[in-house]
């Protein structure tokens, strides 16, 4: 049953609060306008009432008009996100609170990168990355030394770049301590070994720094300051850092076959480059930590370091999730030997998934609970996975894909917010003041650690409020992602019956089990042993569901998308058994062909929590598979072809 307290949560499908929204965003915008009048009541109005009856006033409210009116009917060609027939890309309807907050703070145009420009969003940013920490199972508060940090990006691109800098920010830390020399201090004994500590160790050395300079007088300070910074390689570059430390070569970045493009940018970017970036092949879908252990021995043999090895907590392509405990306990073990290296979790979609893990005090709900409310969700991976988020040195979440906020909402979360001190850039035009004690304090100046230039306050508000009114733990947020999650289990279900149903002409087949609330299929002809053939017979289905900006959008009853089954990332063990399943010829298959190197399959993003409509008694996932069908009568012959068999 849909649960009650989600039915003001959107505008919803029919736009049936329309009047909630109405009531909201006139209430504010009133309220803000009450607030400009009072502010300086002495100061006599700049626009005069008699302006709206001048004719320029009229000419330029008549082009606005019909500007805004040819806009909104451009609009209307867009892609219906809201409708529960929509079960393409991760986006949906948006939550009203987010909307509403986004809207009221608006007018006031903060710019969230210091407390001079933004006084009070920038205060609810840095509340949203400890309410993120919290769900993460970060420590929160901010009165202890290890506190997390996080703040809000454009997306989970500019997230993962922000992991990359304060990685290799740790990574070349010790090395430039080493350079600079300060007397009294413990320092590693070379420069692999400071090349090696763990992120953990690093932050201590960095702890200790910083307690040493503090001894000191300020003149003395300031030159011992000025000399660690020309050892920095922020201050060198990586060309030059690198030669000035023959023994040392360029990190690696370990990431698997399926993490988002952004790690290729990102290494580009860094000036690291692409080919210090090693995908690591996947089982099931997910990464292989066995390979991954291999991958870091192949390192060993060469003399290169590993920077950062990449878990995906819900990939954006499947919505399978990494065994991030694994990777946890892999990186305990090199720690032990000397051998460090940080642990990102790309959690850009996943990471509000695990609000359905958390009880309302934060603790971790166990399997038991939670399988109670399911068919068979979480697995004990995921679970195993989900609780091992904590132990990541830092993690993306993206509030604008399974948040249902609006774009660009993604955020960076890193364990110890103390790390984050060697990503300061200071400009004195905008970071005035002493220097601060207080975590508040210190991130106020928040401009000085991210790396944009002007960000938006109001994406912050948003955030702020929804997770205010959807406290992230399974009783609020999480019934919300539980709607999304059954929706799963039964589209799955009904694959299985579809599956059967049309089993004397098509073979179906879910390639994988799904972790999250992505479900992908893969259909061929029965009888048709060519994967091109299938992958052209999928491509025909994909057309019937994808946007096609030359019609109405009603042309379309369902919308969908695809990706691609390859071996590497599926596994050649899963990818034998899903050819098989469809009755495809693994020999068809080739490497060189663009046509056959992969198998095209349609992806079914289920994050709308009015897909099954228990109102109206009216599951849009049997519409779905219906209307699959009435397709494939349309493609399909009765029986299978001769020549196909």
């Amino acid at each position: 049953m849909t649960e009650p307290s989600l039915y003001p949560c959107f505008l919803g499908p029919y736009g049936e609060n329309d009047a909630l929204l109405e009531r909201l965003v006139l209430e504010f915008l009133r309220d803000h306008v009450f607030w400009r009048r009072n502010l300086y009541p002495e100061d006599p109005p700049a626009i005069p009432t008699r302006a709206a009856q001048q004719p320029a006033f009229q000419e330029f409210e008549a082009r606005l008009r019909r500007e805004l009116h040819t806009l909104s009917a451009a609009l209307k060609r867009s892609v219906p996100f809201h409708s529960p027939r929509y079960l393409g890309h991760m986006v949906s309807d948006l939550l009203l609170p987010g909307l509403v907050a986004q809207i009221l703070a608006l007018p006031y145009n903060p710019n969230n990168v210091s407390d001079e420009a933004a006084p009070v969003t920038i205060d609810l940013e840095i509340k949203v990355g400890l309410q993120l920490a919290r769900l993460l199972g970060y420590v929160s508060d901010p009165q202890q030394d290890g506190c997390a940090f996080g703040h809000l990006t454009s997306g989970g691109t500019l997230a993962n770049f922000q992991a990359l800098r304060l990685a290799l920010a740790l990574k070349c830390f010790p090395v430039a301590l080493r350079a600079a020399a300060p007397p009294g201090m413990h320092i590693p004994d070379d420069d692999v070994q400071a090349f090696r500590l763990t992120p953990t160790q690093s932050i201590a050395l960095l702890t200790d720094w910083q307690g040493w300079l503090a001894a000191l007088e300020p003149a003395e300070r300031a030159r011992w300051r000025r000399t660690l910074e020309a050892a920095r390689i922020e201050q060198l570059g990586s060309v030059r850092f690198f030669a000035m430390h023959p023994a040392l070569l360029p990190p690696v970045v370990l990431a698997p076959v399926t993490a988002h493009y952004s790690w290729s940018k990102g290494m580009k970017m860094l000036g690291l480059g692409r080919e210090q970036l090693r995908l690591i092949p996947e089982r099931g879908m997910r990464l292989d930590i066995t390979a991954c252990a291999q991958a870091l021995r192949d390192l060993d043999a060469t003399g290169a370091s590993p920077l950062l090895a990449v878990a995906v907590f819900g990939t954006t392509e499947f919505g399978t999730i990494d065994p991030v405990h694994e990777l946890v306990a892999l990186r305990e073990r090199r720690a032990a030997q000397g051998k460090g290296f940080a642990i990102h979790v790309d959690a850009a979609w996943g990471g509000y998934l695990a609000t359905l893990f958390r009880q309302e005090d934060g603790a971790l709900r166990s399997l038991q609970s939670m399988r109670a409310e399911f068919t068979s969700f979480p697995s004990a991976d995921t679970h195993a996975a989900t609780a091992a988020l904590g132990q990541a040195d830092s993690i993306t979440v993206d509030p604008h894909k399974l948040g249902y906020l609006a774009y660009g909402a993604g955020a960076f979360v890193c364990r110890d917010h103390r790390a984050m001190e060697l990503l300061t850039e200071t400009a004195d035009y905008v970071f005035t003041g002493a220097a601060p004690s207080g975590y508040f304090e210190r991130y106020r100046k928040l401009g000085q650690y991210i790396p944009e230039g002007s960000k938006s306050g109001a994406a912050a508000a948003a955030v702020y409020v929804t997770h205010r009114v959807l406290p992230l733990d399974h009783a609020h947020f999480g019934q919300l992602v539980r709607q999304t999650i059954r929706a799963t289990e039964a589209f799955a279900a009904r694959a299985e019956q579809f599956a059967r149903e049309m089993e004397s002409r098509l073979r179906v087949c879910v390639p994988y089990a799904p972790d999250s609330n992505l479900v992908c299929m893969a259909l061929n002809p029965a009888g048709n042993r060519d994967v091109a053939v299938a992958n052209a017979f999928t491509r025909r289905i994909h057309g019937a569901i994808s946007t096609d900006t030359g019609a109405a959008v009603q042309n379309r009853e369902f919308f969908g998308s695809t990706t691609t089954l390859r071996a590497e990332i599926l596994g050649a063990q899963d990818m034998h058994r899903v050819l098989h399943e469809l009755g495809l010829d693994a020999n068809s298959m080739h490497a060189d062909d663009p046509r056959t190197d992969r198998l095209l399959i349609l992806r079914h993003t289920l994050m709308n929590p009015f897909i099954i409509d228990d109102e109206n008694g009216i599951s849009y996932i049997d519409r779905y598979f219906d209307y699959l069908s009435r397709r494939m009568a349309l493609l399909l012959p009765a029986t299978p072809s001769p020549r196909a068999a």
